[in-house]
């Protein structure tokens, strides 16, 4: 780690220290390279290989996989053939779970900022000193600003629980979470229409429209392989997108899309479908509420009228209405990942949500299906402690029409924080998740920080978040650790259950959140609270499934071989109408339209900027593993799409350095022409211009998304709306 510490450790003494060090004498003396990651296939000299089940931790997947141990070393993960969710596959950034265990910028012990924040200076600290402290500072901030003056962000993990768990005992609803940056806004949409969020039955389908999702490269399992296997049957798969991504490249046909105007395209679909009856209307009648008001409601929604706005043919858009119609009810509109898209997010995917619902593709084979039961338990906790002095509400309490309280949104907390009201908040509580790098406005998130009288990161690497931190405290790798069961949703292929237990020792000093969680609850008289081990907690959550541990033993998994279609046979819908609503009356009774309604962009792009997108690829997940020596090979730094027509306009070659700015900041990347992006749009990488010095393969590398990204967020959901931001793109050296 390049960070200046009291006790430093070199990349050469990672070596002695990971005891990595005897692995590479076997191999024939490899250092510096790591022994895992150098490891050539040769037969171990020592002992036969171990194998070990586990499910990867460097994506939300959660992908089954087997760990191969040789000499105490993990020297290669490979799919779990058993895992039906990841259709026996492993994909680059699973293969790359090694280079994170043998990282030698991980995090090795427990840290105390010294000097001013982003300074690098720190002090090596003993477990019980940095325990102490933050208990010492987490009831200080309590007892003097309320326990809300705390604020917990957890990211996704599968002990992201027990912060959530912590928070609630400590006293403080102010939590938020990763989703509140991409997920809230289609979760709410669907919510709304059909009563749960949905996942779609790629496998089965016969025709997809994909709009903004990139799953050739976003990976999803099983949804990203499930999408090559039913191409190959016939599945006609159309994309809206406006770059031309690898799933753009593979797709039967591309629309580069004028960005923010994907609700016209669906309301046009909607048009066509509903005034050409290409819907089945004894399915509407029993199952759809309000086709009346929305056939009156998208009459002016024409495939011409839509044409003009979003840069889409009308015979195009009329055609895929009656193409998607004719393949109903196994058809769909994918319900993506990639929401976080602008102010109107929700109701865009409300507009494709309602022409699913038009397709008659709820609950059957190739459209969208409900939650099947994976049946684990809830342990039984005891009942959180209430605290007399705390505040009414959350700190975003109001700021978004309908939030999900539980989730919250970053975005107004931040705000809030930063304003001092409608209450102080002192404390922040991170647990890996990257703020500095994956939400938007990276300068009011500094200046957020600075408002904190105490700020305390658990993480495995030293991040942007953590280098801004007081105190840092390592966290193992999940190859390293033992976590609770977790419930897995798998489409068509299965509803599952995965857990872990340490493939090897942890190594250095990292302890996994749930033990630090434990060891603060006994020092703050907290301990009745967290008195259980996770063995305990795990025989809770497995109680009602009596063959789960042998399942999981002997294959790494267990299957619910729950019912997969027809879920909703005989049973009403989980909406106020009790059918699936088309016509939202609660949205309506809160003053909020209750159909989509096409509006005018925010703000349209003057002839001399671009609209900033965002976008997943295959290589990194968000922003944590771009500093993953694997991985960072295949893409070092991030560079800026550009169309060669308006590059040329700016004296703008391929692969010069340019200046990107918007109103939020500024960065400097080397500018990628791309034939395949829209003239009026620009794109760019995340995870990179990072602040860090303990990241040493990114640092001084490429620019920061959330630097330049201005912090718009959905209205109705509080989801942050990252295609918002029209920024300028100068040539270095431009006058």
């Amino acid at each position: 780690m390049a960070t200046k510490t009291d006790t430093s450790i070199s990349r050469r003494s990672f070596l002695k220290w990971s005891g990595a060090a005897t692995a590479a004498a076997v191999a024939g003396g490899q250092a510096p390279v790591l022994h895992s990651l150098a490891y050539t296939g040769e037969k171990s000299t020592g002992s036969e290989p171990e194998y070990h089940f586990s499910a990867c931790g460097m994506c939300l997947n959660k992908c089954g996989l087997v760990a191969r141990v040789e000499n105490g070393i993990v020297t290669k993960l490979d799919p779990n053939p058993k895992f039906l969710k990841s259709r026996g596959m492993l994909c680059a950034r699973g293969n790359a779970g090694t280079s994170q265990l043998y990282d030698p910028d991980r995090l090795k012990y427990p840290l105390l900022r010294k000097g001013e924040r982003g300074e690098g200076r720190w002090q090596r600290l003993s477990w019980d000193q940095a325990l102490d402290l933050a208990a010492e500072k987490l009831t200080k901030i309590g007892e003097e600003y309320t326990r809300c003056g705390v604020l917990f962000t957890p990211g996704s993990d599968m002990q992201s629980q027990f912060v959530h768990w912590f928070a609630e005992v400590f006293g403080s609803y102010n939590v938020t979470t990763h989703e509140s940056n991409c997920l809230l806004s289609r979760n709410r949409a669907y919510l709304d229409t059909f009563g749960e969020v949905p996942f779609a039955d790629v496998l089965h389908s016969k025709y997809i429209i994909m709009a903004g999702a990139n799953r050739f490269e976003s990976i999803i399992t099983p949804d990203s392989i499930d999408l090559m296997t039913a191409m190959k049957k016939g599945c006609k798969l159309v994309v809206l997108d406006p770059r031309f991504t690898k799933t753009a490249a593979l797709a039967h046909e591309w629309f580069p899309i004028r960005p923010g105007t994907d609700m016209s395209f669906f309301l046009a679909i909607t048009h066509v479908i509903i005034h050409e009856k290409l819907y089945d209307e004894k399915y509407a009648q029993e199952k759809l509420y309000g086709l009346d008001k929305l056939t009156e409601h998208v009459k002016k929604y024409s495939p011409e009228w839509a044409a003009k706005v979003c840069d889409i043919p009308a015979k195009d858009i009329r055609r895929i209405a009656q193409e998607l119609a004719a393949a109903a009810p196994a058809a769909m509109i994918y319900p993506g990942r990639r929401t976080s898209d602008y102010v109107n997010s929700t109701q865009i995917r409300r507009a494709m949500a309602i022409a699913n619902a038009l397709l008659g593709n709820w609950d059957k084979p190739g459209g969208l299906l409900a939650a099947r039961m994976v049946g684990t338990t809830g342990p039984e906790l005891p009942e959180a402690p209430f605290y007399d002095d705390n505040p009414d509400d959350r700190l975003d309490h109001g700021s978004a029409h309908i939030m999900f309280d539980e989730e919250g949104s970053f975005k107004h907390t931040r705000d809030a924080i930063i304003a001092g009201k409608p209450y102080p908040v002192k404390g922040w509580f991170t647990y890996k998740i990257n703020p500095l790098q994956s939400v938007a406005n990276r300068r009011k998130t500094l200046e957020m920080i600075d408002k904190l009288d105490f700020m305390l990161t658990v993480d495995i690497a030293m991040s942007d978040t953590a280098w801004m931190a007081d105190l840092v405290l390592p966290a193992p790798s999940y190859l390293e650790r033992q976590d609770p069961a977790a419930g897995l949703q798998g489409s068509s292929a299965c509803a599952c259950v995965v857990t872990r237990d340490p493939v090897v020792p942890a190594l250095f000093e990292s302890k996994p959140v749930f033990w630090i969680l434990r060891e603060l609850a006994g020092r703050m008289g907290l301990e009745e609270y967290f008195s259980f081990t996770m063995e305990e907690y795990r025989e809770q959550q497995l109680r009602k499934l009596p063959d789960s541990e042998r399942a999981l033993r002997e294959d790494g998994v267990y299957y619910n071989p729950s019912k997969l279609y027809g879920i909703y046979e005989g049973k009403i819908y989980k909406t106020k109408s009790q059918k699936i609503e088309l016509y939202n009356e609660r949205y309506a009774e809160m003053g909020l339209d209750p159909m989509p309604v096409c509006k005018p962009l925010r703000e349209n792009v003057p002839s001399d900027r671009f609209r900033m997108v965002v976008g997943r690829n295959a290589y990194f997940t968000h922003c944590t593993t771009q500093n993953n020596t694997l991985l960072n090979e295949l893409m070092p730094e991030n560079t800026l799409w550009i169309h060669p027509n308006p590059a040329k306009k700016l004296g703008i070659r391929d692969g010069g350095t340019v200046i990107l700015s918007s109103k939020s900041g500024e960065g400097e990347l080397k500018a990628e022409l791309k034939k395949g992006i829209r003239e009026d749009t620009v794109y760019m990488a995340s995870g990179f211009g990072v602040l860090s010095e303990g990241l040493t393969n990114v640092f001084g590398k490429g620019a920061c998304m959330a630097e330049i990204l201005e912090d718009f967020t959905d209205e109705l959901s509080g989801n942050m709306a990252m295609h918002e931001t029209i920024v300028k793109v100068a040539r270095k050296g431009a006058s």
